[in-house]
């Protein structure tokens, strides 16, 4: 049974959830407030992590950067806020999806599924380890290596780099690293694309200005130069 924890601070919302969820074979969890959020996920270690952005006593944004360092779990952000910007800095701060109220139930889930799947990853069978000289990606531990140290990844930010070092050399478009790492209905979200890729150049180039494995073709995807 997969665990949940939900963090809203409108009752409505949190009782829907767990009654849509539970019925669906979710372990649901409740918070209505930031610090609860982070005193739940500590004891509970859900596997995934739907968090509304307006919370009463600390902005969500907050409760994400605890989170963050902590923890790898997929966090899908709720929020009232339909900015682009507020999308792309929930994004930069680590969430793996972000859903607009008011938002239907079906959609909900999908993206929570979508969520787990990337959480949990798929175990690759006796896939090579791909040596840069900024970084070593070992698929079968489904880990990075940076000056012989564990490079974090979200589960997000794996799902992308591992799509294109199993295409190493190929052009992967926008579309299919949409469509495989975030499912079929994110083929428009580009700006996802732009977030991320940002984050793993970061975390790995060892000159995010001028990458030399992670290479934009603008206007159609990206490819991954071992």
């Amino acid at each position: 049974m997969t665990r949940v924890l939900v963090v809203d601070d409108e009752p409505q919302i949190l009782r829907a959830l767990r009654i849509n969820l539970t019925a669906r074979g979710f372990d649901v969890t409740t918070a209505a407030t930031g610090a609860g959020a982070l005193r739940a996920a500590a004891e509970r270690q859900p596997e995934v992590v739907v968090l509304d952005l307006g919370l009463p006593d600390m902005d969500g944004l907050e409760v994400l950067a605890g989170l963050r360092g902590w923890t790898n779990v997929p966090v899908i952000v709720l929020s009232a806020r339909t900015d682009s910007s507020e999308k792309v800095d929930a994004l930069d701060a680590g969430a793996d999806d972000y859903v607009t109220k008011p938002f239907g139930m079906d959609e909900l889930l999908a993206r929570l599924r979508a969520a787990v799947r990337r959480g949990a990853g798929n175990q690759g069978e006796g896939e090579p380890v791909v040596v840069t000289d900024s970084f070593v990606v070992d698929l079968v531990a489904k880990k990075v290596v940076k000056d012989g140290r564990d490079a974090h990844l979200t589960p997000t930010e794996w799902g992308v780099l591992e799509l294109l070092v199993r295409n190493q050399g190929k052009l992967v478009s926008q579309k299919e690293i949409l469509s495989e790492v975030w499912g079929p209905g994110y083929k428009t979200e580009t700006h996802y694309l732009r977030v991320y890729l940002a984050q793993l150049r970061r975390k790995l180039e060892a000159d995010p200005a001028h990458p030399r494995h992670l290479i934009t073709e603008a206007g159609m995807g990206y490819r991954f130069e071992p």
